[in-house]
């Protein structure tokens, strides 16, 4: 097994320098970049003439490098990172790129494993009660449900909710992760002393992108449980299992739900970038301090490396991902190693 996951992480090795020159080569595509930006803020706002605007701007491109040739910065911002694990100086926050990402990432990433593990626990429940009452009211029902969450966009669905919650019951607990009473405590009081009224705190801030972000995984999870369960159900041992006199109860859940369960271990290698995608276009909309608005506001600005670094990080969430997804089928059926051993 350690062999397996070593040729896999060696292989994930050249997948990731492609997919960081591309990302680098594509956030630097557009015309401009953040000494523009000063630019413009100097004339709009800072009244200052066209000339002088553009004698700063230059500056500013010649001190952080920005004139350099697109493959030098990239072979220094790479170079940076390989060396002292510096990924670059945010133009905007004017600050190191990994203070940053340390700020916005660990919240992502809890936020998107919450939704994957709701996503999962009721996709595959319904999944199995969808598939065991099929054409019953059940099935019927989530099904609905499931048409539902598959088709209607999460950023139209948050507009939706943010709308209601604002406007129609004039919710007032949106837009952050808590209160102002309670952002600064911890969690601890003390050794046996829990925060709980700051942990209701928070979900009453974060519920709306919760159930949001869940409910596209939950709709997949359910109809990919509920076709592989009806086709294992109609299989040969099934069959057999009943014919032992086992109960259909035992039936479904010793014999046919372990071997349906193998496309959703597959999957789990692109859902846990799925959730992070839905859980950034959530949090766009609600406005938390996630990666989400730190990409689109660094992008709309030309602060390059806050964008590279964090496009980064999410694809090797993807990799991470893909990998993990692989040792879980290699656990669950060893003939998949066989030809790596």
């Amino acid at each position: 097994m350690l062999r397996f996951l070593g040729i896999r992480l060696l292989q994930a090795i050249p997948v990731l320098i492609v997919m960081s020159m591309i990302t680098f080569a594509i956030i630097n595509a557009p015309p401009g970049d953040y000494a523009d930006y000063i630019r413009s803020n100097m004339i709009s706002q800072g009244g200052a003439s066209v000339e002088a605007a553009d004698a700063a701007a230059e500056a500013y491109r010649e001190r952080h490098g920005l004139n350099d040739p697109m493959p030098v910065q990239y072979v220094r911002w790479v170079w940076g990172i390989l060396s002292e694990g510096d990924f670059g100086h945010s133009y905007y926050y004017n600050k190191p790129v990994s203070e940053v990402v340390a700020e916005r990432l660990p919240r992502t990433i809890a936020l998107a494993l919450t939704c994957h593990f709701f996503a999962s626990v009721f996709g595959i429940t319904f999944g199995i009660l969808a598939a065991t009452r099929q054409y019953g009211v059940v099935d019927t029902v989530l099904s609905f449900v499931s048409f539902l969450g598959m088709t209607i966009p999460r950023f139209l669905l948050a507009l939706i909710i943010l709308y209601v919650l604002a406007f129609k019951l004039n919710v007032q607990e949106l837009g952050s992760f808590y209160s102002s009473k309670y952002g600064g405590q911890p969690f601890w009081l003390g050794p046996f002393d829990f925060n709980w009224a700051k942990l209701w705190n928070l979900i009453e801030h974060v519920w709306p992108v919760v159930f949001i972000a869940t409910i596209g995984g939950l709709a997949y999870n359910m109809r990919v449980m509920r076709g592989n369960l009806l086709d294992t159900l109609n299989a040969q041992y099934v069959e057999t299992a009943r014919a032992k006199g086992l109960s259909e109860r035992a039936v479904v859940m010793k014999h046919a739900v372990p071997n349906a369960l193998h496309p959703l271990v597959a999957y789990q290698g692109v859902i846990l970038p799925y959730m992070l995608t839905g859980e950034i276009e959530v949090a766009i909309v609600f406005g938390l301090a996630t990666v989400g608005p730190a990409i689109v506001g660094s992008m709309g600005i030309g602060d390059v490396y806050v964008t590279a670094t964090l496009l980064l990080v999410l694809g090797a969430t993807l990799i991470i991902g893909n990998i993990i997804a692989d040792m879980m089928l290699a656990l669950l059926d060893p003939r998949i190693r066989v030809g790596n051993d």
